[in-house]
């Protein structure tokens, strides 16, 4: 069960919007800075690894395979607005229904619009939280997000055999966005958490606590806990 959204998102113009914040935010933030959510991961990585997806999907919405960036050293900013305007340009010219390896059974082009739209969401939030600089995007959007998990994220990893069902689904409400989800399928939900759309998106990308004050957890807190310590994203 999902609630649809009261709009359709232009995913391409806020994909373009996040890209430029991304870009923008690259020279504000010491490369050598640490982003202990991501394991090893500094800045330098994070920004050379948005740039190697974007290439990579660009080729991916063309049926083609990419050719392979390289080792680097690289300068950060250059990388970037390259691979980010070539991911942009060709998710332009092809038609959201023309055929494309995807990461769902669509099997079409759009797919990689909705699919960028939050690998730089979530890692735009990774740039200047990193950095100490505030983010903050449309309730809308991170709706988006979190529906994407459901409906695509978490599926794809159980489909892939890399999580196993869970016992029981979780329900997810969005406070800010008048919107509710159940993760992991169809049924009664062993637990529910309910707050903004922003913490419970970052949650499900392993970005956050189900302590955090802004969230209310009713249920059986245990199974949402066994739900979290899953892989439910990649």
């Amino acid at each position: 069960m999902t609630t649809a959204p009261t709009d359709a998102l232009d995913h391409l113009l806020v994909l373009g919007d996040l890209q430029y914040q991304f870009l923008a935010s690259i020279d504000l933030v010491d490369p050598a800075t640490p982003i202990p959510w991501c394991g090893r991961w500094r800045v330098r990585n994070l920004v050379v690894h948005l740039a190697r997806i974007h290439h990579w999907a660009a080729g991916q919405a063309l049926r083609r395979q990419e050719t392979p960036l390289g080792r680097g050293p690289f300068d950060l900013p250059s990388l970037y607005a390259s691979c980010a305007l070539e991911l942009r340009s060709t998710l332009t010219d092809v038609s959201p229904a023309a055929p494309a390896w995807t990461l769902d059974e669509s099997g079409v082009a759009g797919f990689w619009r909705r699919r960028q739209t939050h690998e730089t969401l979530i890692h735009l939030w990774d740039l200047r939280t990193a950095g100490g600089l505030p983010f903050d995007a449309s309730p809308v959007v991170w709706a988006d997000a979190v529906d994407e998990v459901v409906t695509v994220m978490q599926p794809r990893q159980e489909r892939m055999g890399r999580m196993e069902p869970l016992p029981a689904p979780i329900e997810l409400v969005a406070t800010d966005a008048d919107r509710r989800w159940l993760l992991g399928g169809d049924g009664v939900p062993a637990a529910q958490v309910t707050g903004p759309a922003s913490v419970l998106a970052l949650l499900f990308w392993g970005r956050g606590s189900v302590s955090a004050p802004v969230l209310d957890v009713a249920g059986d807190r245990g199974a949402l806990d066994d739900a979290l310590n899953r892989r439910l994203t990649p």
